[in-house]
């Protein structure tokens, strides 16, 4: 994912852009999270909405959709985005019981009983109705966005008790301290507490404890398909917005950090012309989920201004695909000018400062990374925009748990190719977001691009162009 934050993540979902391009930053109305803003420029362009209107598409949405959808300030519940017949959507954040669903654009509460009220089941029989009751004579695309696994991590009761041996993966980067990295992840208290280390493995447990009810809606509509001779004709994609780290480099639990733990999510598909038990090893993000949907409906993806690719050739093991080698991850920290009240020794500009006070955000957390996969490198190059102008560079051919930052011993030449890149990266749009990486035969590189005495460690990009 380019961004490991919810909506972020979910505006480049829908709209194939980057969050340079869609200008949703974080999970806030003021950055761009379901503002009216969001709703007057990306919305018409999202996939969904090209799907209805110029497709012939039915479409269904259940579930969350962005996290501040259906705040007063950005028209409430009653917003219904261009682009859905159906519209099921969560107000606000993730919830399991005790929320507001707008059906339609008119709010419907649900309380806590359980047979009725718990979300994961109530988008399963919600769409399970709509295959049920859809037109036969149009195609048809549904959007379940299920709120589990993330927090508050509220099992469905007949699965409370399930995986009471398993805890978080204790992997070579798990409650050590973080050297030569940013100074949000040096602050982390190594080791952890007992009681930190308690936390992070019950919400991993009862993450695992959601998942099995999202386990049973996909059973469930795949039968559904099948029973209606669609599964064949149907394809089904399977994914995340954004990862979660547990006790990584001492980080107890949350997200919006740029290493493989944070960025990196599962990607299953099935359908038409996908052969079983195949994996692709191409470098793909969520950015081209809305092309690869387009593509598959026949749409013109050149009438489009998506930054992203789409799949199918992948998908259908076409040979001699031109792919890309790189891609770029940004992010524009949260933080405030007031001190956490929890924790007010830590001073301002902090925020998710929990457990034990270690913050897993502030407002110059904000960086942007080139995430390179090529015949000859596994790489990713990092800037921060800090007062430190941060740089984090790793191999993870040799370093696959990111715990050495090579920043300061990788050839100059690469630094100053990885800068360059990152830059083109940081201002692409569309199809210049598809060029050649450093490490592709078509790149070109000419020194004289570069600013003028401009070092690689002394470029600070704006928080604004993200």
């Amino acid at each position: 994912v380019p961004s490991a934050l919810c909506c972020p993540s979910r505006a480049s979902i829908l709209t194939g852009k980057y969050p340079h391009n869609h200008h949703v930053v974080n999970n806030t109305l003021e950055g761009n999270c379901s503002s009216k803003l969001w709703q007057k420029i990306q919305e018409p362009y999202t996939f969904p909405a090209l799907l209805k209107s110029m497709c012939g598409y039915q479409t269904f949405f259940a579930g969350k959709y962005l996290n501040e959808y259906g705040a007063e300030d950005a028209g409430g519940v009653g917003h219904v985005p261009p682009g859905w017949s159906f519209w099921y959507a969560l107000e606000k954040n993730s919830k399991y019981y005790n929320y507001t669903l707008s059906v339609n654009g008119k709010a419907r509460r649900h309380g806590e009983n359980y047979s009725v009220d718990y979300l994961t089941d109530v988008l399963a029989n919600m769409s399970l109705d709509f295959l049920e009751y859809k037109s036969n004579f149009e195609p048809f695309f549904m959007m379940i966005s299920t709120p589990a696994p993330h927090s508050p991590w509220t099992p469905a009761p007949q699965y409370t008790k399930s995986f009471q041996n398993v805890s978080a993966p204790r992997n070579s980067n798990f409650n050590i301290h973080g050297k030569n990295k940013h100074w949000l992840i040096r602050q982390a208290k190594t080791p952890m507490t007992n009681s930190s280390i308690q936390f992070l493995d019950d919400a991993y447990r009862k993450r695992w404890q959601t998942l099995l009810s999202v386990d049973d809606l996909i059973e469930k509509l795949v039968k559904k398909l099948e029973l209606n001779g669609e599964l064949d004709n149907t394809y089904i994609f399977y994914t995340s917005d954004n990862g979660f780290h547990t006790g990584q480099f001492s980080l107890p639990i949350d997200k919006r950090q740029l290493y493989e733990f944070d960025i990196k999510v599962p990607l299953l598909v099935r359908g038409p012309g996908v052969k079983p038990n195949q994996t692709n090893k191409m470098l793909v993000a969520n950015i081209d989920l809305g092309p690869t949907i387009l593509d598959i409906a026949g749409y013109d993806l050149n009438k489009t201004q998506m930054d992203g690719m789409s799949l199918l050739p992948l998908l259908r093991g076409d040979k001699n695909v031109t792919w890309r080698s790189d891609f770029l991850v940004e992010y524009q920290g949260e933080g405030y000018n007031g001190s956490d009240p929890t924790c007010p020794g830590l001073g301002p500009g902090v925020t998710h400062c929990f457990p034990d006070c270690v913050c897993e955000d502030s407002y110059n957390n904000t960086y942007a990374c080139v995430r390179t996969l090529s015949t000859s490198w596994d790489l990713q190059y990092c800037e921060f925009d800090d007062r430190e102008v941060f740089v984090e560079v790793y191999n993870l051919t040799a370093d696959p748990h990111q715990i050495n930052n090579i920043a300061k011993t990788i050839d100059q030449e690469i630094l100053e190719k990885m800068n360059y890149r990152l830059m083109m990266l940081q201002s692409c749009s569309g199809a210049t977001c598809r060029t050649p990486g450093v490490f592709d035969p078509g790149y070109r590189f000419d020194p004289r691009l570069m600013f003028s005495n401009h070092g690689v460690r002394a470029r600070r990009f704006s928080a604004q162009s993200l």
